[in-house]
């Protein structure tokens, strides 16, 4: 019998450098945290995980550490990326020690052996009976209400918190992809730099971060956007507000924008021909937080020549694609979800 089948316990998790969302099968999307842990250093004791250490950010006594376990796509701190994810299971299932959860874990295409022994290892020490792998492009577009099923091309960018994955998708799998890791937090720390040479000031990650989400653009707007935004001034070391604009997070955003842009181009050079002209019909689909800059699609378009769309609920895409591909492994398995034990993609029929 799969292992799968018929189990309140199936859950899908999108493991995020930005967000943890994760997937209950029958249930939906039940939890939706951000990928940040609060630490003890003296005891090593956890005290926060998710929104609680989120807040905690850049205002923290010398004692206790908030840090995000995950950077870039990938785990960076295996033993607080393992407390993280296990408090996350037992706040979604409870401590049902006799129903241990199987898994099916959401990583970026370009990820390395290692990076996906990592994931499988910190998911099954958090406490999950059996994990599988799905990369994040297949997983979006699922998510999306793409049909990957059938000869036609489909392509995906997923722009996330630490990477960006574009794939071009036919019959259940990726036939080229490529993954960057310049993504949402590039974009933060291109503000921040940009105000630090242009301005003499130093602002945090969560303050760029909120220049990005409200003011931010990869296109110019109709109507300039205005921010006040107060931090320390390298110079006389004393607290100072100053006023940006939306045509300077263009400026101050171009090198990563540049990245991508040309992370897609390479994709589409490599891609075969019939897919090509698959991919100028249906468009792009842009899924993930990043596709939400505003503009970006405005930019994409103009640059390829090609649609592009952001779909619909582009942050919870992945998340919902893994739940999709739980619901309906008959028709993923032998292509989307990988089961990294078995050196194989997972199989039904076992």
């Amino acid at each position: 019998m799969a292992w799968f089948n018929m189990s309140f316990n199936d859950i899908g998790i999108d493991l995020g450098t930005a967000s943890v969302l994760v997937y209950v099968r029958g249930k939906g999307i039940v939890l939706r945290e951000p990928s940040v842990v609060a630490v003890d250093k003296l005891s090593g004791r956890m005290l926060a995980v998710g929104e609680e250490a989120r807040i905690m950010l850049g205002r923290t006594p010398g004692n206790i550490v908030a840090v995000r376990p995950l950077r870039e796509g990938v785990i960076s701190n295996f033993h607080d990326t393992e407390r993280m994810l296990r408090y996350f299971l037992n706040k979604v299932i409870g401590r049902r020690l006799f129903f241990k959860p199987r898994v099916v874990v959401c990583v970026p295409s370009g990820v390395t052996e290692v990076e996906k022994r990592s994931v499988i290892e910190a998911t099954e020490e958090a406490g999950a009976r059996h994990t599988c792998l799905i990369e994040e492009p297949i997983a979006a577009a699922i998510g999306a209400g793409i049909d990957i099923s059938v000869p036609q091309g489909n392509m995906v960018l997923d722009i996330g918190g630490g990477t960006a994955d574009v794939a071009v998708i036919s019959l259940g799998g990726a036939v080229i992809s490529d993954s960057i890791k310049v993504a949402g937090d590039k974009f933060d720390e291109a503000i921040a730099r940009y105000i630090k040479k242009k301005y003499n000031m130093l602002i945090g990650e969560r303050t760029a971060e909120e220049i990005k989400i409200n003011i931010g653009s990869a296109f110019p707007r109709k109507e300039e956007a205005y921010m006040e935004v107060t931090g320390r001034n390298l110079i006389s070391g004393l607290p100072k507000t100053i006023t940006i604009s939306s045509n300077e997070t263009i400026e101050a955003m171009q090198e990563p924008l540049n990245r991508i842009m040309e992370t897609i181009h390479g994709v589409l050079e490599r891609t075969p021909p019939e897919l090509t002209a698959d991919i100028a019909e249906n468009g792009i689909c842009m899924t993930g937080g990043g596709s939400l800059l505003y503009g970006l699609d405005r930019l994409l378009t103009e640059r390829t020549k090609i649609p592009c769309y952001v779909a619909e609920d582009a942050i919870s895409c992945v998340a919902i694609g893994t739940g999709k591909a739980l619901e309906s492994l008959d028709a993923y398995s032998e292509s989307a979800v990988y089961d990294y034990r078995r050196g194989d993609y997972y199989s039904s029929n076992i």
